[in-house]
C-alpha cells in the first residue's frame, strides 16, 4: 500500500505560467513512479484556481491527481508570470488564501515573478528570498521590507521556499522530491528528464544591465566613455574631469545614478566582455583577460568567479558554442 507523503497544491493565479504547473504536474508524478515498484509513496498533486463564479472569489481545486481524500495541502507553489511583474493583475484573493494557508501550516514556494504575489501576502516581510535576477530590483522597490537576494537559484526557509529564473520550477521541484523522497528518487527524476539536479546559484545566468536612464547627463557621458573603452586604466581623476566634477561629487552621484561604485561598474563592463569573449571565440582565457584590460590573468579570474560564481574555463564550457 502506498502512503501519501504530501500533497502539493499549484495555484494558476492569471497569466502565470502554464507550462510550469504541467511541468512541475509531470515531474512529481514520475517521482512516484520511481517508488511504485516498492510500494512505498506518492505525492498528492492538486491545482487551485479562482472561482470565477464564486462571488467572493474563493479559490477552489480544478484537478486532484488523487482524487477522494480531504484536501490537506502540505506545499502550495506559485509558479512564474508571463508577463512582466508590472502588468501583473491585483491578487488580493489570492495573496489572503495563501496567508491563510500558511497559517495552518502549509509551506509556500513562489517560482521567478510567483514572488510578487507571494510578497503580496505580506508572509515574505523580514525574509531574505530570491526571484529571477532581472525582476530583483523591482521587487525590492515594490516590498522594500523584503531582502532580495536574487544570487541564489533557490532559498529556503522551511516554511517559505523561493526559486530564481522562470525555468527553476525545476530546482525547486526535485528540491521538493528530495525532501520528501530522498535523494535516489531526486536523482532518478533528474536523469530521467535530463535536467540538472537543483542548482545553488543563477548567477552564470545574470546578465550586467547598467542603467543609462538615470536623468544625470554628467554620469551618463562616463558610463558611454567606460563602454566604449572597457580596456583603459580609467583613473578617478579621469573620469570625474569628464564628468565635470570633483571627486567626492563624483562618487556620490555615480553611486546614486548606476548603483555601483566606478570600480566595481568597471568590473562589470569588462567581465561583460569578458563573457561574450568566452562563449563566441576559441581565444585563450589569457588573451580575453588582456583583452579587457587585465594585465594580471589570475586576478581576471579572481573577478570572474566573484561576479559570475564559476571559473572563465567553466562558464565556456557550459555556454561556450563551436565557432
Amino acid at each position: 500500500m502506498m502512503r501519501c507523503v504530501a500533497e502539493i497544491g499549484l495555484l494558476a493565479y492569471p497569466d502565470c505560467q502554464l507550462s510550469s504547473i504541467h511541468g512541475l504536474t509531470d515531474l512529481f508524478r514520475i517521482a512516484t513512479e520511481w517508488t511504485a515498484e516498492t510500494g512505498r509513496s506518492f505525492i498528492r498533486v492538486t491545482h487551485w484556481q479562482r472561482d470565477a463564479h464564486s462571488p467572493d472569489g474563493s479559490l477552489v481545486c480544478t484537478w486532484d491527481s488523487h482524487p477522494g481524500a480531504m484536501h490537506r495541502l502540505d506545499y502550495i507553489i506559485l509558479p512564474p508570470s508571463i508577463v512582466m511583474p508590472e502588468q501583473m493583475a491585483e491578487m488580493a484573493q489570492e495573496a489572503a488564501w495563501l496567508k491563510d494557508q500558511h497559517s495552518s501550516g502549509t509551506r509556500i514556494g513562489s517560482v521567478c515573478a510567483g514572488a510578487f504575489v507571494l510578497a503580496a501576502s505580506g508572509l515574505l516581510d523580514g525574509r531574505r528570498v530570491t526571484t529571477h535576477w532581472a525582476f530583483a530590483g523591482q521587487l525590492a522597490d515594490c516590498f522594500p521590507d523584503i531582502d532580495v537576494a536574487d544570487q541564489h537559484m533557490i532559498l529556503d526557509d522551511g516554511d517559505i521556499i523561493t526559486a530564481g529564473g522562470i525555468l527553476a520550477w525545476t530546482d525547486l521541484g526535485l528540491t521538493l522530491v528530495e525532501r520528501l523522497m530522498g535523494p535516489s528518487v531526486m536523482l532518478a527524476t533528474a536523469r530521467f528528464l535530463l535536467i540538472d539536479p537543483p542548482r545553488n546559484s543563477q548567477r552564470p545566468f545574470a546578465q550586467f544591465l547598467p542603467p543609462f536612464g538615470h536623468g544625470d547627463d554628467a554620469i551618463l557621458r562616463v558610463q558611454h566613455h567606460i563602454h566604449a573603452r572597457p580596456a583603459d586604466a580609467h583613473s578617478l581623476i579621469e573620469l570625474s574631469g569628464i564628468a565635470g566634477l570633483g571627486e567626492r561629487t563624483f562618487l556620490r552621484r555615480f553611486s546614486a545614478a548606476t548603483g555601483f561604485k566606478p570600480t566595481g561598474y568597471i568590473q562589470n563592463v569588462r567581465i561583460a566582455k569578458a563573457r561574450e569573449g568566452l562563449e563566441l571565440t576559441r581565444r585563450t582565457v589569457d588573451e580575453i583577460a588582456w583583452e579587457v584590460g587585465y594585465e594580471d590573468p589570475s586576478a581576471f579570474r579572481k573577478v570572474f568567479k566573484k561576479l559570475i560564481g564559476i571559473q572563465p574555463n567553466a562558464y565556456r564550457m557550459r555556454f561556450g558554442v563551436t565557432v
